[in-house]
């Protein structure tokens, strides 16, 4: 298939597809339907024409995946994903409190942050943990103890 394009994909047929796939790929298509075998041949156009993903990027799939087969969860407990944008709501003693995730830190009372931890120091006049405090995480349950039958 010289000369492949993305333009060409969406009318190739299954058996095309999981051909183009072993061009581009240098073996087998996995056993996924046609609309995954396009979007991973057009990735692979793409990457060729573009560049592939960074080492940075690369190195943080391998950090993910490994974290998946460990753990079961990709997310890392330290991992706070929040767009910016986003609007945090939490009401302390009797007030409600505002806080705007920024694209670097966040704003609360016209000023701006570097964490949630800070801002709710702030707030408490104590150290919380600015996530949990904002009810972003949960507190771990403590570890159950076995019972002594006897």
């Amino acid at each position: 298939m010289p000369g492949l394009s993305i333009e060409d994909l969406p009318a190739m047929s299954p058996a095309e597809l999981r051909a183009a796939w072993r061009e581009q790929y240098r073996k087998p298509a996995p056993d996924i339907g046609p609309d995954l075998l396009r979007r991973g041949i057009a990735y692979r156009i793409q990457a060729r024409v573009h560049g592939g993903l960074t080492p940075a990027t690369k190195r943080a799939i391998a950090k993910a995946q490994k974290r998946l087969e460990q753990t079961g969860s990709v997310c890392s407990p330290r991992d706070l994903l929040i767009k910016p944008g986003t609007r945090l709501v939490r009401e302390w003693q009797g007030k409600t409190y505002h806080v705007l995730v920024l694209d670097t830190g966040f704003e609360f009372d016209d000023r701006r942050y570097n964490s949630l931890s800070q801002i709710a120091g702030e707030i408490t006049g104590a150290h919380w943990s600015g996530p949990r405090f904002f009810g972003l995480k949960k507190r771990k349950a403590p570890p159950k103890r076995g019972r002594a039958d006897g």
